[in-house]
């Protein structure tokens, strides 16, 4: 059986891009960042990320829930690890932050990329919580994006070359 410590350092050499996942609640906007983003199918489009379950977040994302993601630029890592922030409830990690409501969800301009879309399901994933969202909308740019691997954060050698 593998520990966690030689599994959790694997792991953190994988490049995963940093996505802050928002939702509007009846309290204002929430958010939260995550390194788990990926495409899970073109037809229908969807999307998957995890959150812990002890994430706030977490109660607010049922099945039906809107959700948009915000797939964090090179140049923004400072929102990265203001939405990394644990234990901050509703509105709380949005004070100070440049933001507008997209389509009813919070959207942090400046993105390198953004999709909106419901939740359709969770998926048990032993301490985390996997979300598969039915994408209704997206868009990307050309901006570099903000990348996580090894605990550090970055972006690809080629798009900041780009950039």
């Amino acid at each position: 059986m593998i520990d966690r410590d030689t599994f959790a350092d694997l792991v953190s050499a994988l490049c995963s891009p940093v996505t802050v996942v928002t939702t509007m609640t009846g309290e204002g906007p929430y958010g939260s960042t995550v390194s788990s983003f990926t495409s899970l199918s073109n037809d229908p489009p969807l999307m998957t990320f995890a959150l812990s379950r002890t994430s706030g977040l977490l109660k607010y994302l049922r099945p039906g829930a809107r959700v948009g993601a915000n797939v964090l630029g090179a140049d923004q890592r400072d929102l990265a690890s203001a939405f990394a922030h644990r234990n901050r409830g509703p509105c709380a990690k949005f004070a100070g932050i440049d933001w507008r409501p997209r389509g009813g969800l919070p959207y942090l301009p400046e993105s390198a990329g953004w999709t909106a879309g419901h939740v359709e399901r969770h998926v048990d994933g032993g301490d985390h919580v996997l979300l598969v969202v039915r994408v209704e909308e997206a868009e990307s740019t050309t901006t570099a994006p903000l990348i996580y691997a090894r605990r550090v954060f970055g972006t690809h050698s080629a798009h900041a070359l780009a950039g």
